[in-house]
């Protein structure tokens, strides 16, 4: 057999995977650890108008189900081990200081799940925010070291919390960079983030690349007390 009928006979190679072909996520169920704080509560007011089954979970299970009731559209509050249990996906919304206690307290709960940080670990002072690093690299890298059973991406850093709550806003005008190990974990939170109306989720590499993108709030952080706005990200040409 000739060079020429080795290459006719060969098998075919599969297309290339669009990468923006992701998954259906509608029936997934969305917990938000830290859920009746800012950034969390918009979260899940988001998803939740948008159709997705959402637990907020807090350390005290009445203080998470008044949140819940204020938030409506479906949304169920417990404490915080019952959120893990219940969901598939759990977004961490928890204040930095809290961050490694909390998911130590939750391991079990969470093994199995796809845990999406979205913690920034910042500091402040008289010339305003700026960034901390954790030991581990991030807090994304600090909560795959506590988590060793879970699917841990980052995602959902640098949105605004003003925007998420206000329900005179119907689209969130950003981008949403997601970082993670396994690409089917990464595009279930890509997918998550396009169901909110105005956002997009754009990969963004593996954890390990996560401290940029958690440092990078201190910056629009600055960006929005000069500008007086509630700044968010766009990447342009994909």
């Amino acid at each position: 057999m000739t060079s020429t009928d080795s290459a006719q006979n060969a098998p075919a190679k599969a297309p290339a995977k669009d990468p923006w072909d992701l998954p259906d996520v509608s029936g997934l169920v969305v917990g938000v650890l830290g859920g009746t704080g800012p950034q969390g509560k918009g979260l899940a007011y988001r998803l939740a108008k948008a159709g997705q089954k959402v637990i907020i979970g807090s350390r005290a299970a009445d203080r998470a189900q008044a949140a819940a009731e204020e938030i409506g559209h479906g949304v169920e509050g417990a404490d915080n081990a019952e959120t893990a249990r219940r969901s598939d996906v759990v977004i961490v919304a928890v204040p930095w200081d809290g961050h490694g206690k909390t998911l130590e307290s939750l391991r079990e709960e969470l093994t199995g799940k796809i845990v999406v940080d979205c913690v920034n670990p910042l500091g402040f002072d008289k010339q305003g925010a700026y960034a901390l690093k954790p030991e581990e690299g991030s807090a994304a890298q600090q909560a795959a070291a506590l988590l060793p059973g879970s699917r841990v991406t980052a995602a959902f850093h640098h949105l605004s919390a003003v925007l998420l709550q206000d329900p005179e806003i119907d689209a969130i005008d950003t981008d949403v960079m997601v970082l993670g190990e396994e690409r089917a974990d990464v595009e279930i939170v890509q997918a998550l983030a396009g169901r909110i109306p105005g956002m997009r989720g754009v990969f963004a590499g593996r954890l390990r690349n996560a401290h940029q993108v958690e440092s990078l709030v201190a910056n629009l952080i600055s960006v929005n007390r000069r500008y007086k706005a509630h700044a968010g990200l766009r990447v342009t040409d994909v």
